[in-house]
């Protein structure tokens, strides 16, 4: 009986080694909703993208999870308190269990939208999606904070203003950096998180703008190279600093990017032309960047102005080799480790 059950344990255990890390890239129309999910079959998503439009993003986040095969989300972080990332918390919290929602703390803006938008963040922390399911919990976190997903590991690495104080080497890039005028927005405020699965490595800082940007990576590299770099403010030429881009050294960039937001021609440039970068893929078509500024049509999710919603999935391995795939034309890609 003994070793009739040692061997179950460690067919189980095979199996769940075995299995991959997937992430999808929502398309919510220039917003972010990034639906993480571990082998362990726990779950994070990364902001719930906009409110209204018939409840279009929570629909098509649920959507995507459908397709991960869960039904309920463990975890949902909210970068930051702007409308593209938190508007539909309520929506999303109405449609699907939430475990955890995971924030910075309060929005530092003040003003009519800045109210709203905290009040339906709060008004998500009080729902539940049928009478079966508690209210969700309320996790604030800081640097160096570990958001506990089973099967991953992701380390906060900026939150609140602050940097993750601890670790990295010395940045070259560092010898002269150009900032920009200080940003008061709560983009600068934004969450940012490194995620490790195995050898995979992927960052995402939400909205984080050019100076704080500059601050994690200067004068030591404190993230170091990564696999996938979500492209940060939707390609908003507010971030993606060269001198980020020279610190992570992606080999694969996402941007989130809308048909009419985000998609900066300058930062398109910057993320396409870092050193070592395989291949830029977008969620939209960059109408200001025309041909020049946009990737080849089979690594653009949406080629045009219409609400069609493809996404784009990553499947990774622990060794870390992965592949993405376009949902508007089963076209697939994969990188080795």
């Amino acid at each position: 009986m003994r070793a009739l059950l040692s061997g179950l344990l460690f067919t189980a255990l095979a199996a769940y080694a075995a299995k991959p890390l997937e992430i999808f890239f929502i398309d919510v129309e220039g917003g972010q909703a990034t639906l993480i999910v571990s082998p362990s079959g726990q779950s994070m998503l990364v902001d719930t993208g906009w409110p209204g439009y018939t409840n279009r993003d929570a629909n098509r986040i649920a959507v995507a999870a459908k397709k991960a095969g869960i039904k309920k989300i463990d975890y949902v972080l909210i970068t930051h308190f702007h409308t593209d990332h938190v508007g539909g918390a309520k929506q999303l919290a109405d449609r699907i269990p939430v475990g955890t929602f995971v924030d910075k703390g309060k929005t530092v803006e003040t003003g009519k939208n800045a109210n709203e938008m905290m009040e339906t963040y709060e008004n998500a922390l009080a729902t539940s999606s049928n009478k079966k399911d508690p209210k969700p919990k309320r996790l604030t976190v800081k640097p160096g904070d570990t958001i506990p997903v089973k099967g991953l590991d992701i380390t906060v690495v900026q939150a609140a203003g602050q940097s993750i104080g601890t670790g990295g080497t010395a940045n070259s890039a560092c010898s002269n950096p150009v900032k920009k005028e200080a940003d008061p927005s709560d983009n600068a405020q934004s969450v940012g998180f490194l995620l490790k699965f195995g050898s995979f490595r992927f960052v995402d800082l939400g909205d984080l703008t050019w100076n704080k940007e500059i601050d994690l990576v200067c004068p030591t590299n404190r993230i170091g190279p990564v696999d996938l770099f979500l492209v940060s403010h939707h390609g908003s030429d507010q971030s993606d600093s060269p001198t980020l881009l020279a610190a992570l050294q992606p080999k694969v960039a996402v941007m989130n990017n809308g048909a009419k937001k985000g998609g900066s021609p300058s930062v398109w440039h910057t993320v396409h032309d870092s050193k070592g970068l395989q291949d830029l893929w977008q969620l939209h078509y960059a109408i200001e960047g025309a041909k020049e500024a946009n990737s080849a049509d089979p690594f653009i999710a949406n080629l045009d102005t219409t609400d069609d919603g493809h996404y784009l999935q990553l499947t990774a391995e622990s060794d870390g080799s992965f592949k993405i795939f376009n949902s508007r034309n089963k076209y697939s890609k994969s990188y080795a480790k």
